[in-house]
């Protein structure tokens, strides 16, 4: 793990002060907020606190028919995937703004916290995931990559009533404004429907072109911005932010006891909870990140769906040799005939992830 600059975890206790953001000029930008780590240290904290941190977990009901009744080893993406679904329903339910605290006990945060549990009846629980991987010819146990874990998520969501996200996957680096805009209104009513925009992307062969970490920083910088999932050679995580020329992310690879907080009623539904929230983030050098990722972005509103618009043309296409992607207005004529494409319509999409390769994932892991 030389390349990783340690987290330190709040059960860990090994050091006493942690070392995740250390004093200086560099701001630190955490999902379109920025701070300083001279005078907001504290604050900082505690925004990545209260981001839910969701990780491998031990002794579930198995999964399906399998045997699994951990995701050790092998649900790391698909951990990054509900990180990022958990994400947007905190946008969407308690604002960018909000705080977590040992004590929140709230309908609204316990209702979110109780659809990533790990059961078959939990609408957003690894069960339902993997399960429906395998449509996307993933058998349960095997590793995802960014693109199939975004076609799952969009596959996901229809059965959450609660949220009635609109979940979008742009594929072949295009991201067509009115085909979201179409897939977020209610026919017949002047309603918007929360948009969950993913867009995989492959920035690079082997490794990350270094071209595109400016598109990056400005992603991150976005109030809409979501973070991105990638990562490296089977070894997900979840990014959420940077600072100077490093990223800022959740690591799922620590093992967890699986359990239900409920109603956060007793001392031990009290400390599961805490599990869900990690002290400290970790960082990562960007030329070490994946080139294979997908970024992701909430709307909540049309108004910013319009602002995400105005900016993506303004910080990562217009003011970049290199744009990460390209933004158009309606479907390219070279693409309406690509059966293989998938934007707002639902179509099956035919999208090889690319293949990482690790000898062992588990040299990764923290174990509880």
């Amino acid at each position: 793990m030389d390349d990783i600059i340690a987290a330190c975890m709040t059960y860990e206790g090994a050091l006493s002060e942690p070392e995740d953001f250390p004093k200086s000029e560099e701001p630190v930008w955490i999902l379109g907020k920025k701070y300083s780590t001279q005078t907001e240290l504290e604050p900082l904290r505690n925004d990545v606190q209260s981001r839910i941190w969701l990780t491998y977990r031990r002794n579930f009901a198995q999964i399906s028919d399998t045997t699994f009744t951990s995701d050790r080893g092998w649900g790391c993406m698909l951990r990054c995937g509900q990180m990022v679904l958990a994400e947007a329903l905190l946008r969407r339910h308690l604002g960018r703004d909000w705080i977590w605290t040992p004590a929140e006990s709230s309908d609204t945060y316990l209702r979110i916290m109780s659809m990533f549990e790990d059961h078959k009846c939990a609408t957003f629980s690894l069960h339902i995931i993997s399960q429906l991987g395998v449509d996307e010819g993933k058998p349960i146990g095997e590793w995802y990559g960014p693109n199939t874990v975004a076609q799952v998520m969009r596959k996901l969501t229809p059965f959450d009533e609660w949220n009635n996200f609109s979940v979008n996957v742009a594929m072949d680096n295009v991201v067509i404004m009115d085909e979201i805009r179409c897939s977020c209104q209610i026919e017949g009513e002047r309603i918007w429907r929360p948009l969950l925009l993913f867009i995989p992307l492959r920035l690079g062969l082997s490794e990350m072109n270094p071209i595109y970490f400016s598109g990056l920083k400005n992603c991150f910088k976005m109030p809409q911005s979501l973070g991105l999932i990638g990562g490296k050679p089977n070894h997900a995580s979840y990014f959420i932010g940077f600072m100077g020329d490093e990223l800022v992310y959740l690591d799922p690879h620590t093992t967890q006891e699986a359990g239900s907080i409920a109603k956060k009623l007793t001392e031990e539904e009290v400390e599961l909870d805490k599990s869900y929230h990690i002290s400290c983030a970790q960082r990562m050098p960007f030329e070490h990140l994946d080139p294979s990722l997908a970024l992701c972005f909430f709307c909540g509103s049309e108004k910013e769906f319009d602002d995400l618009c105005n900016r993506m043309r303004q910080e990562l296409i217009d003011a970049e040799k290199t744009p990460l992607f390209e933004l158009v207005p309606t479907r390219p004529d070279y693409m309406k005939d690509d059966s293989s494409f998938e934007g707002a319509s639902g179509i099956n999409v035919e999208f090889e992830d690319h293949q990482l390769d690790s000898d062992d994932d588990e040299e990764f892991e923290v174990l509880q």
